[in-house]
């Protein structure tokens, strides 16, 4: 790693705790760069939420800005980023169409309408948060560091992992490279950072400390998006199990698969379906052969890799039991919203899992084969013992909120400008 000298680029002088109220400029970038996407990641939604959260808290404080993929950095206009959040909002609930070149047509329009304006002359008196929840441009220093000092903002910035640091086998190719870019930006030009979890904050704190002073930090669990709602679930005959992520060595679907084709190999009994919810990444040459040429899991192995979010909740919320054998996660959301919905979870024995899931989960180890399969046999299972268990131990689960997240958010944004020059 490279021992980079920590700098500072905004010029702004701290002020009182009492007048530490600074304007906050969200940065769209990560939902501007997804414009062809109709299935949103986990990033895009902690963006969108933010979005959402901040116009309900701070609409007065609150500004855009992005930078778009032609014309590069600049302001966005609220009455044109409204239009733009409905619009999202309702590509990846299935109420807009799909259709490639339709999504194509759209997307032009936006990034057309989106076009980035000037910045506004800063104010002594009025301090500015530039803030980004997504890690869209991290590996570009210098890009960063120009948008602070034309902002004359301090920089406050939400981190999800660092696993393609720890574990470059699961990244693709140049990952690590890249993420560890992002961490060095990070460490230049922050003066706070909120991670989602303590098991992020612990990998992520010695990693700066390399760097110099570490800023202020704080951890602030990720909202629920499944908090609250309730789910019609439409009995079934043939019990399932979901598992929902990326298609990724990380996610750890080849024990699943080879699971699955056991239970299919077994005679006289019946065998329960798994759906898989999300698209197919990359490094995956095993899996996605078994997926296309495994005789063995056909009929039995669902992919739903473009399903609209109400559709997810509802196959979520009707499944035996959620299924997680991550090698590796910097925050359990699946975990969160699987709980939410009064779902079962069997998920790996990781810190990031406990953390959100607390006593409340199954955990076992990912490369235990015979443990996942005795589980699911059980879970399968119309009486099952362990499930009823879980569900009694879930009543003592609360899921996480973002109106939590946002309170540490906005707290984190008044210490950025509170921190000396």
């Amino acid at each position: 790693m490279n021992m980079l000298a920590r700098t500072t680029v905004a010029t702004t002088t701290p002020v009182d705790r009492q007048d530490a109220q600074p304007e906050i400029i969200l940065d769209l970038s990560r939902l501007l760069s997804r414009v062809l996407h109709p299935t949103p990641t986990g990033i895009d939604r902690v963006e969108m939420a933010y979005a959402r959260e901040l116009l309900r808290r701070v609409p007065d404080r609150l500004h855009f800005a992005a930078v778009h993929q032609i014309v590069g950095y600049g302001r966005l206009a609220r009455e044109e980023v409204l239009p733009f959040l409905d619009e999202t909002e309702r590509l990846w609930a299935g109420l807009e169409s799909h259709a490639k070149y339709k999504l194509r047509v759209a997307a032009a329009r936006k990034l057309l309408t989106l076009r980035p304006r000037p910045v506004p002359k800063a104010s002594p008196d009025a301090p500015r948060v530039y803030l980004q929840a997504s890690p869209n441009n991290l590996h570009k220093p210098d890009l960063i560091g120009g948008i602070l000092r034309r902002e004359h903002a301090r920089f406050v910035c939400l981190v999800h992992d660092l696993i393609p640091i720890q574990f470059p086998e699961y990244a693709r190719p140049g990952g690590a490279d890249r993420h560890r870019r992002r961490m060095e930006t990070l460490g230049l030009h922050a003066s706070a950072l909120i991670t989602n979890s303590a098991a992020t904050r612990d990998i992520l704190t010695p990693f700066l400390a390399e760097m110099g002073p570490v800023p202020p930090t704080q951890i602030a669990h990720l909202g629920t998006a499944t908090a609250g709602r309730t789910r019609a679930v439409t009995p079934n005959d043939i019990p399932y199990f979901v598992c929902v992520g990326t298609i990724e060595p990380r996610k750890n679907h080849l024990l699943l698969l080879n699971l699955w084709r056991r239970m299919a190999a077994r005679q006289g009994q019946a065998v329960p379906k798994l759906v898989l919810i999300g698209r197919r990444g990359w490094e995956n040459e095993n899996v996605v052969d078994m997926l296309d040429r495994c005789e063995e899991l056909r009929g039995h192995v669902i992919e739903a890799s473009r399903m609209p979010d109400g559709d997810i909740e509802d196959l979520i919320a009707g499944a035996r039991a959620l299924l997680l054998p991550s090698f590796a996660e910097g925050y359990g959301m699946p975990v969160a919203e699987a709980l939410a919905l009064g779902v079962p979870v069997l998920c790996s024995d990781l810190a990031a899992h406990r953390e959100v899931g607390g006593s409340a989960p199954e955990y076992l180890d990912p490369l235990d084969g015979i443990g996942w399969l005795a589980a699911i046999d059980d879970y399968a299972s119309a009486d099952s013992v362990r499930r009823r268990l879980q569900q009694q131990r879930m009543r003592r689960w609360r899921a996480p909120n973002w109106e939590d997240h946002l309170d540490i958010v906005l707290d984190m944004c008044e210490q950025a400008v509170l921190q000396p020059v």
